[in-house]
């Protein structure tokens, strides 16, 4: 089994994992590390692959917050009320979890896995930025949500600046072209920052360098934000991919744990 880290967040103590395809049970379609539920894959090597990536990277399976990804801006705080049962329910696209207060991943197949932390509280999110969720704000809703929904707008910038982010696989600018209303749409979400590359009539949107211009709009510098690499519609043999494969693939998981 292999999965990917950020030697930022490492470096930090935070245990967290972007993992690839292999090393798990799952087949067909699903081999074979796939970590998504109710995709068709069988309940039992779903459970098992959460299992051994579990081990692997020192939480418990059964300890993993997750929510029903829905490509839009809110962002849930755990509290001690909710255990993962109710949180796989709830629909959101970014999971916060105070220090101490357990481990939270999002799933992925091209869009973009975000993981941040604050080192000096110990809380963390998982962020799921598909393009749909990059324009809506989930990265500016999960920096506020990470820090203090009350705060004003100079103190989060201010604490922004702490923060560490990590940009996991997913799909990369030369495999995602979309159409010219989507990639005004994606420009317009990173504004100043050219976001877009045209090719000829052809438009493809680079989305690590939307959510990096706005985690630098947020106040994060460019040293903060770690991106560990890999493009998930062109390596088949590391990531499923939702485009390439028609829909019909596994889910990669980006998880991270709250630090004391």
């Amino acid at each position: 089994m292999s999965f990917l880290r950020s030697e930022l967040l490492y470096s930090a103590g935070f245990r967290h994992a972007f993992s690839t395809r292999r090393g798990g049970v799952s087949q067909g379609a699903f081999a074979s590390l796939n970590l998504g539920r109710g995709l068709g894959d069988d309940d039992a090597s779903v459970s098992e692959n959460h299992r051994r990536l579990a081990e692997l990277v020192g939480y418990g399976a059964d300890a993993l917050h997750e929510i029903e990804q829905v490509h839009g801006a809110r962002c849930l705080t755990l509290d001690a009320r909710l255990s993962p049962d109710h949180t796989r329910v709830m629909q959101a696209d970014a999971l916060v979890a105070p220090a101490r207060e357990g481990v939270v991943g999002v799933r992925t197949a091209d869009c973009l896995p975000l993981l941040l932390a604050c080192p000096g509280s110990g809380s963390v999110a998982a962020v799921h930025v598909g393009w749909r969720g990059a324009v809506s704000g989930v990265v500016a809703a999960a920096v506020r949500a990470l820090l203090a929904p009350d705060a004003s707008d100079r103190e989060r910038v201010e604490g922004a600046g702490d923060l560490l982010a990590a940009i996991g696989p997913h799909i990369r600018v030369g495999a995602f072209e979309v159409g010219e209303d989507v990639a005004a749409r994606i420009q317009a979400a990173a504004p100043g920052h050219p976001v877009i590359e045209a090719r000829g009539s052809r438009r493809y949107a680079d989305l690590a360098r939307v959510v990096s211009a706005q985690l630098a709009d947020l106040g994060l510098s460019a040293a903060r934000v770690d991106d560990v690499g890999g493009c998930t519609f062109s390596e088949p043999e590391r990531f499923f991919s939702y485009r390439r494969d028609d829909g019909r693939t596994g889910r990669q998981l980006a998880l991270i744990g709250a630090r004391a």
